[in-house]
C-alpha cells in the first residue's frame, strides 16, 4: 500500500471477493490474533512501557517517509498519536504484564466496539435502536461472565486495564472518523512518532534506567515487538484498508471477529491457560454481542453512503 491510500471504504459495487482477498482476511486475523501472545512475551522481558516505545519506534521507522503536516488535520492527528501511540500502550501493555490469564484479556478486549457506540452516542448523539442495544449488552454481560471462572476472576487488575485500552480505542475511534481521507501510511507515522515520544516520556518517569539498558537486551524480546510493530500495526491494518478500499464495509467488518477467537485459542496453547466453561460462554455472548454491534453499524454507515 502507498502512502498516497486514503482511508476510504469501497462502495456497495466494488470488485468481488476473490482468493486474495480472502488469502489477506486469513493473514490480518493471524496478524491481530497472534498479536496478544507477542506482547506478552515482550512484557516478560522488557518493562512494558518500554517495549511499547519500541512498537512504535519500528511503526515510525516503516512510516516515516510519509509523515507530513496535513492542513486542516493536525489536531485530531496529534490527538490520535498521544492517544492510539501513548496511552493505549500504557494500559494494554501494562495488563499483560500483570496479568496470567491472557485469554480472559482478549475477551475484555472486545469493550471497544460497545465503548465506541456508546461515546458516539453520547458525543456525536448517534441514535441507535433494539439490535445494536442488545448487542452492548451481551458484549458487556459476556465479559461479566469471566468472574464466574476463578482464574479469570483474580485478573481484576490486568481486566480493568484492558478495559481502560478499550475505552481510549473507542475515542480514537471516534478521532479517526475526521481523517477521512488522509493517506494511511501518514497517519500511521504520526501515530509511531507521537507514540515513541509520549512512551520514551513514560517509560523515563516510570521505568527508570529501562531505556538505558535496551543496548543489552536479548535479540528474543525484540522479535515479538518486531512482530507486533510490523505485523499487527503496518500489515494487520494496512489490510483492512486495502480490503476497505476493494469492498464494502458491510462485506469486511464482519471478517475481523476471527481475530479474537484466534487470540483467545493461541493464549490457551502458548501458555497453557484452560479454557473453562465460564470463558467459552463469557467469550461467545460477548463476540456474539460485538457481531450483533459491528455488523449492524457497518450496514447503517452503507446505506448512509
Amino acid at each position: 500500500m502507498s502512502s498516497a491510500d486514503p482511508i476510504t471504504a469501497a462502495p456497495p459495487s466494488a470488485t468481488t471477493f476473490g482468493a486474495r482477498d480472502l488469502a489477506v482476511v486469513v493473514m490480518m486475523n493471524l496478524l491481530w490474533g497472534l498479536n496478544i501472545v507477542a506482547v506478552k512475551e515482550a512484557v516478560a522481558l522488557v518493562p512494558p512501557i518500554t517495549a511499547g516505545m519500541l512498537r512504535q519506534l519500528i511503526v515510525l521507522l516503516v512510516c516515516a517517509s510519509a509523515l507530513r503536516v496535513v492542513p486542516g488535520k493536525m489536531v485530531p492527528l496529534l490527538a490520535l498519536g498521544v492517544l492510539s501511540g501513548g496511552l493505549f500502550y500504557v494500559f494494554i501493555n501494562l495488563s499483560l504484564a500483570v496479568s496470567d490469564n491472557v485469554g480472559a484479556l482478549a475477551i475484555a478486549g472486545q469493550l471497544g466496539v460497545p465503548f465506541s457506540l456508546l461515546l458516539a452516542i453520547a458525543v456525536l448523539r448517534e441514535r441507535i435502536h433494539a439490535p445494536r442495544v442488545i448487542g452492548i449488552l451481551l458484549a458487556f454481560a459476556g465479559v461479566g461472565l469471566l468472574v464466574f471462572d476463578p482464574a479469570a476472576a483474580r485478573e481484576g487488575l490486568g481486566l480493568a486495564l484492558t478495559a481502560a485500552s478499550s475505552l481510549v480505542w473507542a475515542i480514537c475511534s471516534l478521532i479517526q472518523r475526521r481523517l477521512v481521507g488522509v493517506p494511511v501510511l501518514t497517519i500511521y507515522a504520526w501515530i509511531g512518532l507521537l507514540g515513541t515520544l509520549t512512551l520514551a516520556a513514560a517509560s523515563w518517569w516510570f521505568e527508570p534506567g529501562a531505556i538505558a539498558r535496551l543496548p543489552r537486551t536479548p535479540i528474543a524480546a525484540l522479535l515479538p515487538i518486531a512482530f507486533s510493530g510490523i505485523g499487527s500495526t503496518v500489515l494487520g491494518h494496512g489490510s483492512m484498508m486495502w480490503l476497505l478500499q476493494r469492498h464494502p464495509v458491510s462485506t469486511v467488518t464482519p471478517l475481523t471477529l476471527a481475530a479474537p477467537v484466534v487470540s483467545v485459542a493461541a493464549a490457551s496453547y502458548w501458555f497453557g491457560t484452560p479454557l473453562t466453561w465460564p470463558m467459552v460462554a463469557g467469550g461467545a455472548v460477548a463476540m456474539l454481542g460485538v457481531a450483533i454491534v459491528t455488523i449492524r453499524t457497518a450496514a447503517k454507515g452503507e446505506r448512509r453512503a
